[in-house]
């Protein structure tokens, strides 16, 4: 349980923590991921959804409510249902995303496999991911999962947390970069 902690802390860490324990379980590892992802890509579609999550305007019932509807409109059952309205009712949706990352983090460290966030200018195609799964493979040695984020402002390049570990070869940072040593210069 010690390796469990150090991968992941803090409250979204124990939530997080439960779920990946609950549903190793009931074996439905795979099930809760998938789940997982479904509304993973719903946060990232829908600003209003976001505004739900983080604002404390809206009660723990009405955010159970329309948590509730939000999934079953997804088609999301079962246990992550219940883990994401249980999280509503107790007013922790602000950290619903970092409890994600949280269960993907274990997950991932169950399958023997490792997490990272990319940050890149614009969508991969599959065959860039592949590209980036094989180098990360290659530099850590293992299976490396990664969620993948598109922010047009680092105009081009990518940037890759892996652990505590950043690497950012953005074109962005690179131009500020030019932009200093210009002005030492000068």
């Amino acid at each position: 349980m010690a390796g469990k902690d150090t991968i992941v802390s803090g409250m979204a860490g124990r939530y997080a923590s439960a779920l990946f324990d609950l549903a190793k379980e009931q074996s439905a590892l795979d099930a809760v991921s998938k789940d997982l992802d479904v509304v993973t890509a719903a946060l990232a579609e829908s600003e209003d959804l976001r505004r739900l999550i983080k604002s404390p305007v809206f009660s723990a019932e009405e955010q159970a409510r329309a948590m509730g509807a939000v999934l079953d409109k997804l088609g999301v059952s079962g246990l992550t249902a219940n883990f994401v309205k249980l999280v509503a009712s107790n007013r922790r949706l602000f950290a619903l995303e970092s409890m994600i990352r949280g269960f993907r983090a274990l997950a991932a460290a169950d399958r023997g496999a490792t997490t990272a966030e990319v940050t890149v200018a614009e969508e991969l195609s599959s065959q860039r991911r592949d590209e980036l799964a094989s180098a990360l493979k290659e530099i850590t040695g293992k299976t490396v999962d990664f969620d993948v984020k598109v922010d047009p402002k680092i105009l081009g390049g990518l940037i890759v947390r892996l652990g505590s570990r950043m690497v950012d070869a953005s074109l962005k940072t690179k131009l500020n970069s030019i932009k200093l040593a210009m002005k030492e210069v000068g």
